[in-house]
């Protein structure tokens, strides 16, 4: 199977690499020419037009930053539609709105293109060492048929239901680790400000029902004082932009959610949109005047 993959980024550039360890042949496309240059040292071809990798492989795949792009990429100018044949399938690992995935799924079934959604979580670590969390949308057969191909990139590959059914799963995933983080934030700074020690509160309750995957993966680094970005604010506002989206057009109050989106605006404005959303902590640090470490 000849795999095309668009997009290497944090995460694309990983996971395109994974493939290829697995023995895939990949064409590969990003508008960064350093990337695409480290990915062909590893194996790979280098196409000039997302339409070039469609007319050379078999099921193309995309990483890419939301919506719009996912839509030139696919269906724009000298996009994969443009050099697709029937029997082609897209598999769209972005995390995007849900109703852009069934609009551009639509446009690619009238030229006998299947698509799957399928976004991922995980963070750059995972994308690196191949244990991402993959929620996919699509139809079951098109979803078995390309299942060995999205488990070598990953440690878990659900599909959730039909098309756009991964980008809600990703949604409420998204949800779920900001608020969660924002609950880490909130705990750790008042345990700082109340004068007990961060480190002991967080092994104290990291057993019990509070302990979370969040947790650990966030709170020792925001002790370090380590925010390079796993997870960018900036990707994290991305997100929480197309979950009330898509919660205002479906009519599901999220006034938490909506809460932390605002406290990463903040965090935007002052420069940390770069940071790992972790940096969430610095919004309660900044109102409180104190800083969690060790």
């Amino acid at each position: 199977m000849k795999i095309g993959f668009i997009g290497l980024g944090i995460m694309g550039k990983p996971m395109s690499k994974n493939l290829l360890k697995a023995g895939y042949e990949l064409v590969v496309l990003d508008r960064v020419t350093a990337a695409a240059e480290e990915v062909r040292a590893c194996g790979a071809m280098v196409a000039a037009t997302p339409k070039a990798v469609a007319q050379q492989v078999d099921v193309v795949i995309t990483m890419l930053p939301n919506s719009p792009q996912v839509r030139e990429v696919v269906l724009g100018e000298n996009g994969v539609i443009e050099g697709a044949k029937p029997g082609l399938t897209v598999i769209d690992m972005s995390s995007i709105a849900p109703l852009a995935s069934r609009e551009i799924s639509q446009k690619l079934t009238q030229k006998g293109v299947e698509m799957l959604d399928a976004p991922v979580s995980g963070g750059e670590p995972k994308a690196i060492d191949g244990t991402l969390s993959v929620m996919v949308g699509g139809k079951k057969e098109v979803f078995d048929k390309y299942y060995d191909v999205m488990k070598v990139m990953a440690a878990s590959v659900v599909r959730t239901g039909d098309i756009g059914a991964g980008n809600v799963t990703k949604l409420a995933n998204q949800v779920i680790v900001a608020l969660n983080i924002a609950a880490m934030s909130e705990a750790l700074v008042l345990a700082t400000k109340a004068g007990v020690e961060p480190e002991l509160v967080y092994q104290a309750i990291r057993g019990g029902l509070a302990g979370s995957t969040v947790l650990d993966a966030k709170a020792p680094l925001v002790m370090d004082r380590k925010f390079d970005p796993g997870f960018r604010i900036n990707l994290h506002i991305k997100d929480l932009a197309n979950v009330l989206e898509t919660s205002h057009e479906i009519g599901v109050p999220l006034p938490l959610t909506a809460a932390v989106m605002e406290m990463m605006q903040s965090l935007k404005v002052a420069g940390l949109g770069d940071s790992d959303h972790s940096s969430l902590v610095k919004y309660y640090e900044m109102q409180a005047q104190v800083e969690v470490k060790r």
